[in-house]
């Protein structure tokens, strides 16, 4: 469906990779900590941990908190084709040095991200790709622009836009 210039342009955008980390707690389960997000600069493994429920204001005695934590890009790239139980492993003993406090998890579960966050887009596209017109296809994403919020958004403008002047 795309032609080879499409593709070298595809093939050219770049993404870093990363762990995520679930903790998963029974109900009633405490996490004690002063804060609901925290964003670590000092630290080889962890980037970022957040108390999801506290996060997100959605505290509830019937449910489980949980622990989300993100690693560092590099970490990611170091790791990204380890054994998945040991990366746990790293990122747990690194988490446990940074919050002895936490208590121990009904259950974890360990994410990879190979594909986390665009460092190099797509070039030579404003926040789409047209690859087909009959039928119409259009790829989009943060990939055409950069990895926040705002990335996205200006993707799902430009997808609009190139949809709306084909009807």
């Amino acid at each position: 469906v795309i032609n080879e210039s499409q593709k070298q342009q595809l093939e050219s955008a770049s993404y870093s990779s990363r762990y995520a980390l679930g903790l998963f707690y029974e109900a009633g389960t405490r996490i004690d900590v002063p804060w609901a997000a925290q964003y670590i600069t000092d630290n080889p493994c962890i980037r970022f941990i957040s108390i999801d429920n506290k996060k997100r204001n959605i505290e509830s005695p019937e449910i489980g908190p949980s622990v989300v934590v993100h690693t560092t890009v590099t970490f990611g790239s170091e790791n990204l084709d380890s054994d998945p139980a040991e990366v746990q492993q790293l990122i747990l003993s690194h988490l446990e040095r940074m919050v002895p406090s936490l208590p121990k998890p009904a259950s974890i579960k360990c994410q990879k991200w190979r594909y986390s966050q665009v460092t190099k887009a797509v070039p030579n596209c404003l926040g789409q790709m047209i690859l087909h017109t009959q039928p119409l296809l259009i790829c989009g994403g943060d990939g055409f622009t950069h990895s926040n919020f705002s990335g996205c958004i200006d993707s799902a403008m430009s997808l609009a836009e190139a949809v709306k002047s084909h009807l």
